[in-house]
Protein backbone atom coordinates (compact mmCIF):
# COMPACT_ATOMS: atom_id res chain seq x y z
CA UNK A 1 0.00 0.00 0.00
CA UNK A 2 1.36 3.39 -0.93
CA UNK A 3 1.89 5.98 1.81
CA UNK A 4 -0.65 8.26 0.11
CA UNK A 5 -3.38 5.55 0.03
CA UNK A 6 -2.59 4.66 3.65
CA UNK A 7 -3.00 8.33 4.65
CA UNK A 8 -6.37 8.57 2.84
CA UNK A 9 -7.62 5.43 4.57
CA UNK A 10 -6.48 6.67 7.96
CA UNK A 11 -8.17 10.08 7.47
CA UNK A 12 -11.43 8.53 6.31
CA UNK A 13 -11.42 5.65 8.83
CA UNK A 14 -11.35 2.99 6.09
CA UNK A 15 -9.72 -0.39 6.25
CA UNK A 16 -7.58 -1.90 3.47
CA UNK A 17 -10.32 -4.45 2.79
CA UNK A 18 -12.98 -1.79 2.17
CA UNK A 19 -12.82 -1.19 -1.55
CA UNK A 20 -15.21 0.32 -4.03
CA UNK A 21 -16.72 -2.05 -6.55
CA UNK A 22 -19.66 0.29 -7.17
CA UNK A 23 -18.86 2.29 -10.28
CA UNK A 24 -20.90 5.32 -11.22
CA UNK A 25 -21.05 4.60 -14.96
CA UNK A 26 -24.55 3.11 -15.01
CA UNK A 27 -26.44 6.39 -14.84
CA UNK A 28 -26.93 6.57 -11.09
CA UNK A 29 -25.99 8.99 -8.40
CA UNK A 30 -24.05 6.94 -5.90
CA UNK A 31 -23.81 7.10 -2.14
CA UNK A 32 -20.47 5.34 -2.48
CA UNK A 33 -17.19 7.10 -3.02
CA UNK A 34 -15.62 7.44 -6.48
CA UNK A 35 -14.01 4.32 -7.89
CA UNK A 36 -10.47 5.57 -7.24
CA UNK A 37 -11.09 5.74 -3.48
CA UNK A 38 -11.84 3.12 -0.86
CA UNK A 39 -15.47 2.38 0.05
CA UNK A 40 -16.95 4.42 2.87
CA UNK A 41 -17.95 2.68 6.07
CA UNK A 42 -20.97 4.97 6.19
CA UNK A 43 -22.82 6.10 3.08
CA UNK A 44 -23.04 9.73 2.07
CA UNK A 45 -26.68 10.57 1.47
CA UNK A 46 -27.08 13.14 -1.26
CA UNK A 47 -30.26 15.23 -1.40
CA UNK A 48 -32.80 14.21 -4.01
CA UNK A 49 -32.36 16.30 -7.13
CA UNK A 50 -35.39 17.45 -9.10
CA UNK A 51 -34.77 18.40 -12.74
CA UNK A 52 -37.65 19.64 -14.88
CA UNK A 53 -40.15 16.84 -15.46
CA UNK A 54 -37.58 14.05 -15.03
CA UNK A 55 -38.63 11.20 -12.79
CA UNK A 56 -37.08 10.91 -9.36
CA UNK A 57 -36.42 7.23 -8.71
CA UNK A 58 -34.17 6.07 -5.89
CA UNK A 59 -32.54 2.64 -5.70
CA UNK A 60 -32.40 1.79 -2.00
CA UNK A 61 -30.76 -0.99 0.01
CA UNK A 62 -31.65 -1.47 3.69
CA UNK A 63 -29.95 -4.17 5.78
CA UNK A 64 -30.77 -5.89 9.03
CA UNK A 65 -28.63 -5.26 12.07
CA UNK A 66 -25.54 -7.50 12.03
CA UNK A 67 -26.98 -8.95 8.80
CA UNK A 68 -29.28 -11.29 10.74
CA UNK A 69 -31.43 -13.39 8.35
CA UNK A 70 -34.83 -12.21 9.60
CA UNK A 71 -36.73 -10.98 6.56
CA UNK A 72 -37.33 -13.75 3.99
CA UNK A 73 -40.54 -15.16 5.44
CA UNK A 74 -44.24 -14.53 4.87
CA UNK A 75 -44.88 -12.58 8.08
CA UNK A 76 -41.89 -10.24 7.68
CA UNK A 77 -42.67 -9.62 4.00
CA UNK A 78 -46.29 -8.78 4.87
CA UNK A 79 -45.22 -6.38 7.67
CA UNK A 80 -42.76 -4.63 5.39
CA UNK A 81 -45.20 -4.23 2.48
CA UNK A 82 -47.95 -3.00 4.85
CA UNK A 83 -45.52 -0.45 6.31
CA UNK A 84 -44.60 0.82 2.84
CA UNK A 85 -48.29 1.28 2.06
CA UNK A 86 -48.80 3.23 5.31
CA UNK A 87 -45.73 5.39 4.65
CA UNK A 88 -47.35 6.80 1.54
CA UNK A 89 -45.32 10.00 1.19
CA UNK A 90 -42.93 7.86 -0.91
CA UNK A 91 -44.10 5.10 -3.24
CA UNK A 92 -42.40 1.73 -3.56
CA UNK A 93 -42.03 0.26 -7.02
CA UNK A 94 -40.22 -3.03 -7.54
CA UNK A 95 -38.57 -4.74 -4.59
CA UNK A 96 -36.79 -7.92 -3.48
CA UNK A 97 -36.70 -8.91 0.18
CA UNK A 98 -33.68 -11.08 0.96
CA UNK A 99 -33.04 -12.76 4.34
CA UNK A 100 -30.78 -9.96 5.62
CA UNK A 101 -31.47 -7.00 3.31
CA UNK A 102 -34.01 -5.36 1.05
CA UNK A 103 -33.49 -3.84 -2.39
CA UNK A 104 -36.22 -1.53 -3.62
CA UNK A 105 -36.98 1.32 -5.94
CA UNK A 106 -38.96 4.26 -4.61
CA UNK A 107 -40.16 7.67 -5.73
CA UNK A 108 -41.59 10.69 -3.91
CA UNK A 109 -45.36 10.82 -3.66
CA UNK A 110 -45.56 14.46 -2.55
CA UNK A 111 -44.38 17.77 -3.93
CA UNK A 112 -42.06 18.92 -2.66
CA UNK A 113 -40.65 15.53 -1.74
CA UNK A 114 -40.42 14.62 1.92
CA UNK A 115 -36.89 13.62 3.02
CA UNK A 116 -35.99 10.04 2.14
CA UNK A 117 -34.45 9.53 5.58
CA UNK A 118 -37.75 10.47 7.27
CA UNK A 119 -39.67 7.98 5.10
CA UNK A 120 -37.21 5.16 5.79
CA UNK A 121 -37.36 5.91 9.53
CA UNK A 122 -41.16 5.84 9.44
CA UNK A 123 -41.57 2.43 7.82
CA UNK A 124 -38.67 0.80 9.67
CA UNK A 125 -40.12 2.00 12.98
CA UNK A 126 -43.56 0.68 12.03
CA UNK A 127 -42.11 -2.76 11.17
CA UNK A 128 -40.13 -2.82 14.41
CA UNK A 129 -43.18 -1.97 16.55
CA UNK A 130 -45.20 -4.79 14.94
CA UNK A 131 -42.34 -7.33 14.94
CA UNK A 132 -43.59 -10.57 16.55
CA UNK A 133 -40.31 -11.71 18.14
CA UNK A 134 -39.18 -8.96 20.52
CA UNK A 135 -35.85 -10.71 21.20
CA UNK A 136 -34.83 -9.90 17.59
CA UNK A 137 -35.22 -6.15 18.09
CA UNK A 138 -33.44 -3.94 17.01
CA UNK A 139 -33.97 -5.20 13.48
CA UNK A 140 -32.35 -2.59 11.26
CA UNK A 141 -28.85 -1.41 10.56
CA UNK A 142 -28.64 2.31 11.22
CA UNK A 143 -27.49 3.28 7.74
CA UNK A 144 -28.86 2.52 4.29
CA UNK A 145 -27.52 2.85 0.75
CA UNK A 146 -29.29 5.02 -1.78
CA UNK A 147 -28.69 6.00 -5.37
CA UNK A 148 -30.75 8.37 -7.49
CA UNK A 149 -31.19 6.97 -10.99
CA UNK A 150 -30.61 9.31 -13.89
CA UNK A 151 -32.14 7.48 -16.82
CA UNK A 152 -34.64 4.74 -17.58
CA UNK A 153 -31.95 2.33 -18.75
CA UNK A 154 -30.33 2.34 -15.31
CA UNK A 155 -33.71 1.48 -13.74
CA UNK A 156 -34.09 -1.55 -16.03
CA UNK A 157 -30.45 -2.63 -15.51
CA UNK A 158 -30.66 -2.30 -11.73
CA UNK A 159 -33.91 -4.26 -11.65
CA UNK A 160 -32.33 -7.13 -13.62
CA UNK A 161 -29.45 -7.19 -11.14
CA UNK A 162 -31.77 -7.04 -8.10
CA UNK A 163 -34.24 -9.68 -9.27
CA UNK A 164 -31.35 -12.13 -9.83
CA UNK A 165 -30.07 -11.67 -6.27
CA UNK A 166 -31.83 -14.84 -4.95
CA UNK A 167 -30.22 -16.87 -7.77
CA UNK A 168 -26.72 -15.55 -6.98
CA UNK A 169 -27.23 -16.51 -3.32
CA UNK A 170 -28.39 -19.99 -4.31
CA UNK A 171 -31.94 -19.73 -2.92
CA UNK A 172 -33.72 -20.44 -6.23
CA UNK A 173 -32.88 -21.49 -9.78
CA UNK A 174 -35.14 -18.91 -11.46
CA UNK A 175 -35.74 -15.32 -10.31
CA UNK A 176 -39.51 -15.68 -10.65
CA UNK A 177 -39.47 -18.51 -8.07
CA UNK A 178 -38.39 -16.19 -5.23
CA UNK A 179 -41.58 -15.48 -3.25
CA UNK A 180 -40.42 -12.28 -1.51
CA UNK A 181 -40.43 -9.86 -4.43
CA UNK A 182 -42.97 -7.74 -6.19
CA UNK A 183 -44.05 -4.31 -7.32
CA UNK A 184 -46.38 -2.15 -5.25
CA UNK A 185 -46.54 0.78 -7.68
CA UNK A 186 -45.46 1.25 -11.26
CA UNK A 187 -42.67 3.83 -11.25
CA UNK A 188 -42.66 5.19 -14.78
CA UNK A 189 -39.63 7.01 -16.15
CA UNK A 190 -40.30 10.47 -17.59
CA UNK A 191 -37.59 12.73 -18.97
CA UNK A 192 -38.75 16.01 -20.51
Amino acid sequence: MTPRLHAVRMRTNMTPHDHDDDHNDDGGRSSATPSHCARRKRPAHFPTITVGFRSTIIFLTVCTRCRKPLLANDEAARLIADSWRAANFWRVGRYVIMPDHIHLFCAPNTFPAQPLKKWIGFWRNRVTRAWPCRSQVPIWQREYWDRQLRRSESYAEKWQYVRNNPIRHGYVRRAEDWPYQGELNSLEWHDR
